[in-house]
Formats: structure tokens, sequence, C-alpha cells
């Protein structure tokens, strides 16, 4: 069945970086668009990013130039490279396939 398990979330202040990483097994990761998505304390699950099977990627305006999807096929992992973060950048991130499949999260907080 499809697995997703993401990892590399975490505790920084303003302005730093993270790197998000999702694992990924049951499908074939190659030919499937996948996505981040987000959830801040108290509101819905918000769109990030997402990536095709052409490395053709997109990005919500308030994350545009500071943060890089990609994705790694021979890994089949997901990445999500996060600079410059804000605190409003704080939520659980999510890993998605689309057409179904989500991991569990995991939670980055944005604070001094």
């Amino acid at each position: 069945q499809v697995q997703l398990v993401e990892s590399g979330g975490g505790l920084v202040q303003p302005g730093g970086s993270l790197r998000l990483s999702c694992a990924t097994s049951g499908f074939t990761f190659r030919y499937s668009t996948m996505t981040w998505v987000r959830q801040a304390p108290g509101k819905g699950l918000e769109w990030v990013s997402g990536i095709d099977s052409s490395g053709n990627t997109n990005y919500t305006d308030s994350v545009k130039g500071r943060f890089t999807i990609s994705r790694d096929n021979g890994k089949n992992t997901l990445y999500l490279q996060m600079n410059s973060l804000k605190p409003e950048d704080t939520a659980v991130y999510y890993c998605a396939k689309a057409g179904g499949g989500r991991g569990q999260g995991t939670q980055v907080t944005v604070s001094s």
C-alpha cells in the first residue's frame, strides 16, 4: 500500500532553514505528481507546493522564492527546502500523492 513518511521538521528561529524529506513506497514514485500541504494551528489544510513527474514545480504565493520542492526518483523521496522561514510558516507539513495518500506529518515551528 501507499506509504509516505515525513521527517526533518523541528524548531527554528525566524530566518532559518529546514529541509523536509518524504520517504515513499508502495507505488511508482517516478510517475507520480507529489505535493506538500500544511496545516497551521486552528486552520485548514493549505496546499504549499507540487512537482509533477517531469519535474515541473508550483508554489503557493506565500512561499515563492523561499521554498524549493524537489524529488529523487532513485530514492523514491520527495523534499522541501525551506529558507527564510517566518512564524507564519509554523504548521504540520504533510507530503501527499496525487490521487490519494498522505503521510503522518512533521511539525515545523518557527519561533524566537
